[in-house]
C-alpha cells in the first residue's frame, strides 16, 4: 500500500466545505494486465474529477456528488420540490441508502480536484465511484442506488 496525498487539497473556491484526509491507494492489475489500476479509499470529504475535467465531483462516506460542465443530453423539467433561485440537473447525486438524484442547488461541484484515471476508482464508505472514458460511475454497493454521467447521456439506478 502506498499514500494516496493527491486528493489532499480541496480548491479554494469550493463551495463544499470539510476536512480532507488523505486515503490509502492500492495498486491493482488493470483490466488489460498492463496498466496499474488503483483504488483510493477515503474517509472525508473529497474532490475529484473526471481526466478531462468536464466532469467534478466531491465523495464522503454518505454521499456523492457529481456535476457536469458540458453536456449534449438536458434533464427532465425541474420539479416544484426544487427552488427556482437554484440551479436544477446541472449533475447527479447520490445518498446512501436513497435512489440517485439530479441536482437541486445554488452551489456546484465542479472543481480543480485531481483526475480520476480511466480505470481508477475511489471508495468512501459503501460508495464506489469509477472512471472510464465512457464518464463516471458512482453506485451504493451495500445499499443499492448509482448514476452514471457523460457528456452524451446520464443514467439514474
Amino acid at each position: 500500500m502506498k499514500r494516496q496525498t493527491g486528493f489532499a487539497a480541496l480548491a479554494a473556491a469550493a463551495p463544499l466545505a470539510g476536512t480532507l484526509v488523505a486515503g490509502a491507494a492500492t495498486a491493482h492489475p488493470g483490466a488489460s494486465g498492463h496498466l496499474p489500476v488503483e483504488t483510493f479509499t477515503v474517509t472525508e470529504l473529497t474532490p475529484f474529477t473526471s481526466p478531462s475535467g468536464n466532469i467534478g465531483c466531491y465523495i464522503d462516506p454518505s454521499t456523492v456528488r457529481c456535476d457536469i460542465q458540458e453536456r449534449d443530453w438536458s434533464p427532465p423539467p425541474k420539479p416544484a420540490s426544487c427552488d427556482e433561485n437554484v440551479g436544477w440537473g446541472q449533475g447527479l447525486t447520490l445518498n446512501v441508502g436513497e435512489p440517485a438524484t439530479f441536482v437541486c442547488a445554488g452551489d456546484t461541484a465542479l472543481t480543480t480536484g485531481n483526475p480520476l484515471a480511466f480505470g481508477d476508482k475511489i471508495v468512501a464508505g459503501s460508495i464506489e465511484c469509477s472512471s472510464a472514458p465512457s464518464g463516471i460511475t458512482c453506485w451504493d454497493f451495500q445499499y443499492g442506488g448509482e448514476f452514471s454521467l457523460s457528456r452524451e447521456a446520464y443514467h439514474l439506478g
